[in-house]
């Protein structure tokens, strides 16, 4: 079974070595899979624009670059339909193999060039996740839904309210003195 190849991989085969050199790069791909949090995410399929700039530096690359897509998900309040763009930037240093510790615990925060290329797909991904609001909301004043009818308020008539009575006295209801 062949692996296939990660979109994110980019190869920096073209880019010299030496501290100071630059290029730029533009990648745009259907995203394999769902990017971001329960409520708020690039579906896979939707288009991921990414530029980056890979500067070489003495110990390896530095990526800068932003990322632009569409996000889908439901409101946190009301549950309503959402649509986000998402306009990101991101930054991570590449260390060169050479440049790298022997013992993988060392690295476990780095990250490193294999050979040529670059995987980007983690500070992409951190990128995202971490620029995503963790309740989304369809619009900032959303008074989300009515506790007892399940009612968006925004589409409730004004004064809208339910009759109810404390479970604890419930049983006294029928109860009238004489």
């Amino acid at each position: 079974m062949v692996k296939k190849s990660s979109p994110f991989k980019i190869n920096l085969h073209e880019l010299p070595r030496r501290a100071g050199e630059m290029k730029e790069y533009h990648l745009a791909f259907p995203a394999p899979e769902r990017i971001g949090i329960p409520l708020l995410a690039i579906e896979p399929g939707t288009e991921l624009d990414i530029d980056l700039r890979a500067e070489s530096v003495d110990d390896g690359i530095l990526i800068t670059g932003e990322i632009q897509s569409a996000a889908v998900g439901e409101c946190g309040r009301c549950l309503e339909p959402i649509n986000e763009e998402i306009h990101q930037r991101f930054q991570e240093l590449y260390l060169y193999e050479s440049r790298t510790s022997d013992n993988p615990d060392d690295d476990e925060e780095i990250f490193a060039m294999e050979g040529d290329e670059a995987d980007i797909e983690t500070p992409i991904r951190d990128a995202i996740i971490l620029a995503m609001p963790l309740n989304p909301l369809c619009d900032s004043d959303c008074e989300g839904l009515c506790s007892e009818c399940g009612e968006k308020w925004s589409s409730l008539p004004e004064g809208h309210s339910h009759e109810s009575v404390d479970p604890r006295w419930k049983g006294l209801a029928g109860w009238k003195p004489e």
